[in-house]
């Protein structure tokens, strides 16, 4: 039985992160929708799904929308030392299971977010089949739980992956531009991974009118970013904290896509009661479109004006790495933003709130 404890923040006192939370909780978005549900998200130790946690947590707090969370995770241990207090508050329930098998929850689950999935390349790389396996059955088995629990509504978190090397006079890759995907390369088995599901997602809604959207984040960071991430934006914010030079390990001429997570929250929130069944939605930034070195360059001159320097050391083979092909293809966010959304947080200020809140040495 959990005790009563006076209700604080969401996140450390002062942060970019709680600050993040409290700017969802005035925006426009209809919260009324969640008034009194169960939701049920999983991966919520990872960046999205912690994130959505103490997006609703904070609903609660501000809006008293009277949520039920149900936190779905496979390590305690992880949970606790993420959440902490949070843990206290009556609202939130951990559930801990794989969602590789079939997921037993008895209570009233209203909306779905599914947010788990490999997102380390060397564990596509070395482990393809788990990669595989985790994005299909855990998917699989979260739409049986929806068309189960009849649920109001479900998001499958995707990824902008799923395009693979799409066709390069397009100026901008809409929902329907998917590109060609070489199922020789083992790191494929993330970007087919994530394809097999929003395809079992377009199924589940047109057989059984499961009510799921599929998101296909663009590349995502911000406040709160997670230690253990060491993806390339979290490298280039490490070296600007350590003010270290920035180490490419490839022509950093791959154009990225990227978003806020602030503004990818609002997205997902919007995606749980609003948008076309079985369709995908882009979540990206459109005006946060650059090259991998271009972004290493901005991180150089405007974050650390210009104390650090951009360098390139490229191994002989980059699939020991693990890293994804160059690709060239600027997203296009036009279908998310006739749902009322629009992106905030340009790269600049992305990268400063991130930092922000990112452990410094004493």
């Amino acid at each position: 039985m959990k005790q009563h404890f006076e209700l604080k923040g969401e996140c450390s006192e002062g942060s970019m992160q709680q600050e993040d939370l409290e700017l969802i909780m005035e925006s426009d978005i209809s919260f009324e929708k969640y008034q009194g549900s169960t939701v049920f998200i999983t991966g919520a130790t990872g960046l999205i799904g912690s994130s959505l946690v103490r997006c609703f947590l904070c609903g609660n707090r501000k809006k008293h929308l009277d949520i039920h969370i149900v936190a779905a995770v496979r390590d305690e241990n992880k949970a606790s030392k993420l959440f902490g207090d949070l843990l206290k508050r009556t609202e939130l329930e951990i559930y801990i299971d794989d969602i590789t098998k079939p997921v037993c929850y008895e209570g009233r689950i209203d909306y779905i977010f599914h947010t788990v999935s490999v997102t380390a390349s060397k564990m596509m790389v070395e482990h393809p089949v788990c990669t595989l396996e985790t994005s299909y059955q855990g998917t699989l088995h979260m739409l049986e739980l929806a068309r189960e629990k009849h649920v109001k509504g479900m998001v499958y978190v995707s990824s902008m992956e799923v395009y693979g090397i799409p066709d390069v006079s397009l100026k901008e890759v809409t929902e329907k531009d998917l590109g060609y995907i070489d199922i020789e390369n083992v790191r494929s088995s993330y970007s087919e991974g994530k394809r097999v599901c929003e395809c079992l997602c377009t199924a589940f809604a047109a057989e059984y009118g499961v009510p799921v959207r599929s998101a296909r984040l663009a590349q995502t960071f911000g406040a709160g970013i997670l230690e253990s991430d060491n993806r390339v934006y979290v490298q280039f914010a490490r070296s600007a904290i350590n003010r270290e030079d920035i180490i490419l390990h490839t022509e950093g001429t791959s154009e990225g896509n990227y978003c806020y997570i602030r503004d990818v929250l609002k997205a997902l929130l919007i995606l749980g009661y609003s948008g076309n069944n079985g369709e995908p939605y882009n979540i990206v930034n459109e005006n946060s479109h650059m090259q991998i070195r271009e972004m290493a360059r901005l991180v150089a001159e405007e974050i650390c004006d210009g104390n650090i320097s951009v360098k390139f050391d490229i191994p002989e083979s980059a699939l020991t790495y693990g890293y994804a092909p160059a690709v060239k293809m600027r997203l296009s966010g036009e279908k998310m933003r006739a749902l009322g959304w629009s992106p905030e947080v340009d790269m600049i200020e992305a990268y400063q709130r991130m930092i922000y809140d990112m452990p410094k040495d004493k």
